[in-house]
């Protein structure tokens, strides 16, 4: 569990990453060397894991979004970590989940098109060892996506 303060920190970086340190004091009310020591105490404990920059899919020219729901044939440690190891080693795939109900697995793919979907099925997913069944939903419109957790 993390201190109040760390939560005002974690909320004002989810919202500009990009903040100076100074600016991040004033924002969440501390000394900016205080500030900098509890930032980097969340850094080195893991909680902030990393920086980057938010990307809008589409204008970056990947217009299709999918959801799969995969299902393997057996859940034996072969077919589990090869699945696993092909899944997080493609750039399509933005998060991979397993899961509890009908599919073993979710995964949220972006691609360029439907073209490069199907490429993307016919030439990977459908070549994967141990896959039983892959049921696709196109994402029609996104109405909400977030990064930052709610605190």
């Amino acid at each position: 569990m993390i201190e109040k303060q760390d939560e005002h920190i974690l909320v004002q970086l989810q919202r500009e990453g990009r903040t100076t340190n100074q600016q991040l004091a004033d924002d969440v009310g501390m000394s900016t060397s205080a500030c900098w020591r509890r930032v980097r105490a969340l850094e080195e404990t893991g909680v902030i894991t990393g920086y980057a920059a938010l990307v809008d899919r589409e204008k970056a020219g990947f217009a299709t979004s999918a959801i799969l729901h995969v299902s393997l044939e057996r859940h034996d440690a072969k077919f589990v970590d090869e699945f696993v190891s092909r899944v997080t080693a493609r750039a399509e795939v933005l998060e991979c989940f397993a899961t509890t109900g009908d599919a073993d697995y979710h995964l949220r793919v972006v691609v360029r098109d439907m073209h490069a979907y199907n490429l993307f099925l016919d030439e990977f997913m459908f070549r994967l060892p141990g896959i039983r069944t892959v049921r696709t939903n196109v994402v029609l419109k996104e109405i909400k996506t977030s990064v930052a957790l709610p605190f």
